[in-house]
């Protein structure tokens, strides 16, 4: 914080532990490490610069050579931070039951992201990754296997630990698993150089395959075969549908204190109570692992330092469960606190009763103006023409619409720099104002025939009339798309 790098991969790590102080039993004291302080926002941003690091000083990723990993999304972001910032096209599988918003996000970045069915699991992800490595001879960073992912951990978040609790001793150190690159280098780290802290693992409580006693086993080629204690659980990130090779070496080697099953349900009351009760913005595999915490602090000797690892940020699950309960709508409180003052409230006019809105008068136009426009709608008459405004939410819909449907079209942005000098723009507007009898924008032409705004296409659009009004204009459109046009606007302009 507060220095001079020279890329964004140096404000890898470093990230804060930080005292709870509302949530859980008074007599322990409970810190947090938050690792959306990463600049990718997740514990994987580690992980990702390890393994790549250590690939090119041995020499086994070449320059500008395709990267492709198996990923349920953190590790897919923060592969896609550094080949963007490295320089290496990359390709992420997923399966299609992770969140959107981490596949957008990888894609955002300038990755390509290759979906597989969720009844195939994290299997089905990997053995997508080998058969392209077979078949491109891209490289594979195979994070559940790979030793730079947990001796990247070993070498920077278990040594940030030590340092951070150098003075007052760490008791207990709470975390979940997926990878288990995290769980093996940082219990590593602490078994030798503090090997009073009581090393403490979560797990869904519905999958405990650490928990079984079940082994786990593997196939012929070495891949891993699903777990039979595997169910699916809420946790995105955390337990795939296998013990990943560093938590088997963790309890080979005796890293692991205790195992602690956790209820999705308590995971996600947990999130929210981070969020609510202390600020503090994570994901579900964070609330989850906080669960852990807590029940640990419930029994822990008085005075305890606890730490609990909270892997990423909460923007990762906006379309997930995690969020089921948070509407978008204003609430029957929310709305009473509107109407408690007069201003800008939603349910009267703002106009006040005696004294109803004048009729504007039209002003003269511009003739300049005129021009333009009668010459703008001439050379359009086979063609779907829009007069909008760049940034506006309904003229992005049409945008939208029109470019999935195959359809082509012109846009007129009438507050474009284009058109703002001597408001060029404003006064085309006026023009079409009074000859549309139209207020708003956009003001949409299909073949020189004014049909109205957003809602109205979407409107004829709906009644399968559009169709026809685009084939008398030869105007080429795809017949196979079925979808409601509304779809297109963004959630909050939605018809209720």
């Amino acid at each position: 914080m507060g220095h001079l790098y020279q890329s964004i991969l140096d404000t890898v790590g470093n990230t804060p532990a930080v005292k709870i102080n509302n949530i859980g039993p008074e007599k322990v004291n409970l810190y947090v490490k938050i690792e959306s302080f990463n600049p990718m926002g997740s514990v994987k941003d580690r992980l990702a610069l390890g393994v790549i690091e250590d690939a090119e000083r041995s020499g086994v990723l070449k320059p500008g050579q395709t990267i492709v990993e198996a990923t349920s999304g953190n590790t897919g972001i923060g592969l896609a931070m550094v080949c963007a910032q490295k320089g290496y096209p990359l390709v992420i599988v997923m399966a299609e039951n992770f969140s959107i918003e981490r596949r957008r996000m990888i894609r955002f970045l300038g990755a390509k992201v290759i979906l597989t069915p969720s009844s195939d699991m994290g299997t089905g992800m990997i053995a997508k990754v080998n058969e392209l490595v077979e078949t491109h001879g891209w490289w594979q960073p195979s994070q559940f296997d790979n030793p730079a992912n947990a001796e990247m951990h070993e070498r920077t978040t278990a040594v940030e630990i030590l340092d951070d609790f150098a003075e007052i001793g760490l008791d207990y150190w709470v975390t979940g698993f997926g990878t288990s690159g995290t769980l093996g280098g940082v219990s590593r780290a602490l078994r030798q150089k503090s090997p009073d802290t009581k090393i403490m693992v979560c797990e869904p409580d519905n999958s405990q395959i650490l928990g079984s006693g079940i082994s786990q086993q593997r196939n012929p080629d070495g891949t891993y075969q699903t777990h039979p204690n595997f169910r699916p659980h809420l946790m995105q990130g955390w337990s795939p549908n296998f013990i990943p090779r560093f938590a088997e070496e963790a309890m080979e080697a005796k890293n692991i204190d205790e195992l602690i099953p956790i209820n999705g349900n308590f995971a996600i009351q947990c999130t929210m109570d981070l969020a609510q009760k202390e600020g503090i913005f994570v994901g579900t595999s964070s609330g989850a692992t906080f669960a852990g915490a807590l029940q640990v602090a419930e029994t822990a000797p008085e005075g305890s330092n606890i730490l609990c690892m909270l892997p990423d940020t909460g923007e990762r699950y906006l379309s997930t469960p995690l969020f089921e309960s948070i509407v978008e709508d204003m609430s029957d409180e929310e709305i009473e606190i509107s109407r408690s003052t007069p201003g800008y409230r939603f349910d009267v006019s703002t106009v006040p009763v005696d004294e109803p809105e004048k009729p504007e008068v039209p002003g003269e136009l511009d003739p300049a103006a005129l021009a333009e426009v009668a010459s703008i709608l001439e050379q359009n008459q086979e063609q779907v023409l829009m007069f909008s405004l760049e940034w506006c939410e309904f003229c992005w819909s049409v945008r939208k619409m029109l470019a999935a449907c195959d359809i082509p079209y012109v846009t007129v942005d009438l507050d474009s720099v284009a058109f703002q000098e001597n408001d060029r723009g404003g006064k085309i507007l006026a023009v079409l104002n009074q000859q549309n009898d139209w207020p708003t924008i956009p003001q949409i032409y299909v073949g020189g025939e004014f049909v109205g705004g957003a809602t109205d296409l979407f409107d004829i659009g709906k009644a399968g009339e559009l169709q026809p009004k685009l084939s008398a204009r030869n105007i080429p459109y795809n017949e196979s798309i079925n979808r409601d046009p509304y779809s297109f606007l963004p959630a909050w302009l939605h018809p209720r």
